[in-house]
């Protein structure tokens, strides 16, 4: 595996064994080969070199007397593990010609703007209040084991082996049509569904193809930040629209715009659900105005109270809503498996984009997907889901009031997080940096607004990843974290 690393350097005013000795501590030095790691027998890297046997083995011995390698009788060389140990962490390597100045060539920044964020050892922390994680407990690891097995084996080798371009797996295709959509009131054909890498990926493609440098989009404010910057390479005329109660506000900023991108369900990320009369008062301001509206049902497998409201395309007589939906709040993140449901004609433009960026999903991940639907593994998860993330739901909820009155409301249907308003003089960030040093994790509110600076007080709370008996304590913990910062602050 790593032959091409093994090559002498131009420097050829140094002898032969001189440069493979070099090459061979360069490469520990740069950590490309490790304490204990094999390389090759002197035969072998003669040949990849292209120089004498005996020249390689004066080279290794050179080495061995240096403490650098270890020969094993009959097995070969070996990095010496106490070298390999001492040897410093490799330095950024200098070049004598002039870097390339990468920010004159982009001609996009998304690393200039501000997302989500969380520490990379989230899941160590004792109380992870963090959202859009699932807990891995709940997962029944050994129906979709067999899921993939099926998929993997030869009856389906089909759907994983050959390259379909734009094809997406039928089957997938058919369990979403009969199985996902009509419990969110859509009816669709096959040729208006189309799977994606997640609802991301969904949200990137419909931008790309419905949005300019002057088109007028209009999103949630509070909203999703990563929807926010997709726009924002693309248009110079992206509008924040606020969120009440009832789902975003139809008068003001959304008016004359020509795409609405909207979280109905559950608004990310207040958890607010769209009321029928705003939802009827949103699709005729569209129609009024002609405007597209692309539907975010990301948490539509989360109601817990009485039934959930249809989606809102199953409002839309016309094809103007673009329904995307997602496997990560129900399935795994990890999966990236999403879909989108739109007339044919947009599907045949997405698909064809698609085709450019990725031609299609893994049809080994399409296919055993389909099968844990078909087989009713994926409705048992969710009654499971159901019934734990309720438990979640109204212990958080019950804490909350205890400890934090007034700070939120209760989510209408459910979810997987609270959102709450503290007070004015509340800097969730500085919270969140002291909560984080008692193994609290929670996730300040600003990002989620386009003026950050004006909504410091503001955070949401998950709790799909900590467990039913600590939800309450993790609340309690929180406060008094909340309580020393304020003693600290009065000194």
């Amino acid at each position: 595996m790593r032959d091409a690393l093994y090559r002498l350097s131009g420097n050829e005013e140094s002898s032969l064994q001189i440069r493979i000795r070099e090459m061979l501590i360069t490469l520990v030095t740069d950590g490309y080969l490790s304490a204990g790691d094999a390389i090759p027998s002197t035969r072998a890297m003669a040949r990849r070199v292209g120089v004498s046997r005996n020249t390689v083995t004066l080279a290794y011995q050179a080495l061995v007397a240096d403490g650098f390698l270890l020969p094993r009788s009959r097995s070969g060389f070996y990095v010496d593990m106490e070298v390999a140990r001492a040897v410093p962490a490799p330095e950024e390597k200098t070049s004598r010609e002039p870097p390339i100045e990468w920010a004159d060539r982009l001609v996009l920044r998304p690393g200039d703007q501000t997302n989500i964020s969380k520490p990379k050892h989230w899941s160590t922390v004792d109380y992870p209040f963090i959202y859009g994680q699932v807990d891995a407990g709940l997962f029944p690891i050994a129906e979709w084991r067999d899921c993939v097995r099926q998929a993997m084996g030869k009856q389906w080798m089909d759907a994983w082996t050959e390259d379909r371009f734009m094809v997406d797996d039928p089957e997938l295709i058919r369990q979403i049509r009969r199985r996902l959509l009509p419990r969110r009131g859509i009816l669709a054909r096959d040729e208006e569904v189309l799977v994606t890498l997640g609802a991301q990926n969904a949200l990137y493609l419909v931008a790309n193809l419905l949005v300019g440098s002057k088109t007028k989009v209009a999103i949630e404010d509070p909203g999703y930040p990563d929807v926010r910057n997709i726009f924002r390479l693309l248009s110079r005329n992206v509008r924040c629209v606020p969120v009440d109660d009832e789902g975003v506000t139809i008068d003001g900023a959304l008016r004359g715009s020509n795409v609405i991108f909207v979280t109905p369900s559950h608004q990310f990320p207040t958890t607010v659900t769209m009321s029928s009369d705003r939802r009827l008062a949103l699709l005729a301001a569209a129609r009024e105005d002609d405007a597209i509206i692309i539907e975010d049902d990301y948490e539509f497998e989360t109601n817990y109270v009485g039934a959930p409201l249809p989606a809102l395309k199953s409002y839309d007589g016309e094809g103007r809503v673009i329904y995307v939906g997602s496997f990560s709040k129900s399935l795994m993140p990890g999966l990236r498996l999403g879909f989108v449901v739109a007339p044919k004609p947009l599907i045949d433009e997405i698909r064809a984009l698609r085709r450019l960026q990725m031609r299609h999903p893994p049809g080994n991940n399409q296919r055993a997907a389909a099968l844990f639907l078909a087989n009713g593994h994926y409705d048992t998860l969710t009654s499971r889901i159901h019934r734990v993330y309720r438990e979640r739901w109204e212990i958080m909820g019950k804490a909350l009031e205890e400890y934090l009155p007034g700070w939120c409301q209760w989510p209408s249907f459910g979810g997987t997080s609270y959102w709450l308003n503290g007070p004015r003089d509340l800097n969730a960030e500085r919270l969140a940096e002291a909560a984080l040093a008692q193994s609290v994790l929670i996730e300040p509110g600003s990002v989620f607004y386009d003026n950050a600076a004006e909504h410091r007080n503001s955070l949401r709370l998950g709790f799909s990843s900590v467990q039913t008996d600590r939800v309450a304590d993790g609340v309690k913990k929180l406060v008094d974290v909340m309580a020393t910062m304020r003693s600290q602050h009065s000194k």
